[in-house]
């Protein structure tokens, strides 16, 4: 009943957040054609057949049975509802053909600049309603790099102290993975770390994506918290040890332990007591304990990391959080924008990073579920940006092909043909239909083998 309960509440959130992707590319549209006089014939979100809705002047505004986009059917113009019967007529005032380029050219983006203006506004929201989150630098002091993970595939040891990233050493952090977006879609990414007192560069290889894809774990503030005990549970088998709160775990079985990372490794593998040495006021313990064979743990839990690293909440008022919401939408835009061309240019695998409805579905979830309100709008935050950059693709049916259009047009001083026009948009549709049900069966595939 619960997974059932789950599985309603992760739709139900897939379709709000694709509901409120859909209004505003579409009411940019929408709102861009009545400013310059164009006929709106209907405002639809999802695609046919129509489910309900309601005529209000010239337009029908409904709600449609397919809710993976929408569109905004505008007099006069060749669109996804391949409708030319007008292809023999005289222009009329009200059509979208028989406006100036630069009119129509501002229609076909404004859903594109209205996608990208609500992402501003919602970074922008959560910044003002939040706060803004950073750590100094310098409390991250050594890692913790277990040898089966990617950082230690691409040059990372334990001890390693990170320095600098691109050169660069930052004063905060603002993630708690350390990197930004930008950061992990970037095309030299490089890392200075000081090693046995010298500083050592690390090189990240340009397909770091495709490791991450199979492992999302890099490195975080999580690689540099201490084995240090903080609470220990009533009645586990670290109380019937006698592992008390503020105890340092500094050996077990004989295995030097600093990192609270490589505890719960060797807790989660172990198979039977372990020999633990702990540290307390200054004096070494030798302890055995027993993890739960059930759930591999023995009942502790690590100091606090927003204590220990000392995050602190930066408030922001309104125009700093504008500003900040306005960066914040440049920089994710531009790691996709990013992320897309090492895909296209074979970099990185298209299979293992290209996501569908399934793993939107699937990201949803898990956002929602650790962040909550905050996770789920910065989720919609980052689609719509997403949605922004897929849609100026030069693909016939999607934005990008109509502005190619236009850009002809503006050339050469003449239209393309509508027989042409709607050539073309067939073959965009059954490229679209190619790709969805690619990026779907990928999704799956992937689904199944994780």
């Amino acid at each position: 009943m619960a997974f059932i309960i789950s599985i309603g509440t992760t739709i139900l959130l897939f379709v709000l957040a694709l509901f409120i992707l859909v209004l505003f590319h579409e009411l940019g549209h929408f709102l861009a054609a009545k400013w310059f006089g164009m006929r709106v014939e209907q405002f639809s979100i999802g695609f046919p057949p129509r489910l309900f809705g309601k005529k209000v002047g010239d337009t029908d505004y409904c709600i449609s049975a397919t809710p993976l986009g929408g569109y905004v059917k505008i007099s006069g113009m060749v669109d996804e509802s391949m409708d030319g019967s007008f292809e023999n007529q005289d222009p009329k005032p009200w059509e979208f053909r028989s406006k100036p380029v630069w009119q129509r050219f501002i229609v076909m983006i404004a859903g594109v600049a209205f996608n990208v203006i609500l992402a501003a506004f919602i970074f922008a929201g959560i910044l003002f309603f939040y706060g803004k989150e950073v750590f100094p630098s310098d409390r991250v002091g050594e890692l913790y790099i277990p040898e089966t993970s990617v950082a230690y595939d691409i040059g990372f040891r334990t001890g390693d102290e990170l320095r600098k990233i691109n050169g660069v050493r930052p004063e905060v952090y603002e993630q708690a993975g350390l990197l930004t977006l930008s950061d992990l879609t970037s095309r030299n990414l490089n890392f200075t770390v000081l090693r046995d007192g010298e500083e050592v560069l690390i090189q990240a290889p340009e397909n770091l994506l495709d490791f991450l894809s199979r492992n999302p774990e890099f490195i975080s503030v999580m690689n540099a918290l201490p084995s240090q005990i903080s609470q220990v549970l009533s009645g586990s088998p670290a109380e019937e040890a006698g592992i008390q709160p503020g105890d340092k775990i500094i050996e077990i079985n004989g295995e030097e332990i600093g990192f609270w990372q490589q505890l719960v490794g060797i807790i989660q593998s172990a198979e039977s007591t372990l020999e633990m040495v702990v540290l307390r006021d200054g004096e070494r313990i030798n302890l055995s304990v027993t993890p739960n064979p059930d759930t591999r743990q023995i009942g502790v839990a690590p100091v606090n990391p927003v204590e220990y690293f000392g995050v602190e909440t930066l408030n922001q008022g309104a125009i700093t959080s504008l500003i900040g919401g306005v960066g914040q939408t440049w920089d994710t835009g531009k790691s996709i924008i990013q992320g897309f061309s090492k895909m296209f240019t074979g970099t990185i695998s298209v299979r293992d990073n290209l996501g569908g409805p399934v793993a939107i579905a699937s990201v949803t979830r898990d956002v929602t579920d650790s962040g909550g309100v905050r996770g789920f709008w910065m989720f919609v935050a980052f689609l719509s940006i997403t949605l922004a950059i897929v849609n100026m693709l030069p693909i016939p049916v999607l934005d990008g092909g109509h502005i190619v259009f236009l850009l002809y047009e503006a050339v050469t001083r003449r239209e393309p043909s509508i027989r042409v026009r709607m050539a073309l948009q067939q073959i965009g549709i059954i490229l679209i239909i190619g790709i969805f049900i690619f990026v779907t069966f990928n999704d799956i595939m992937r689904h199944i083998a994780n």
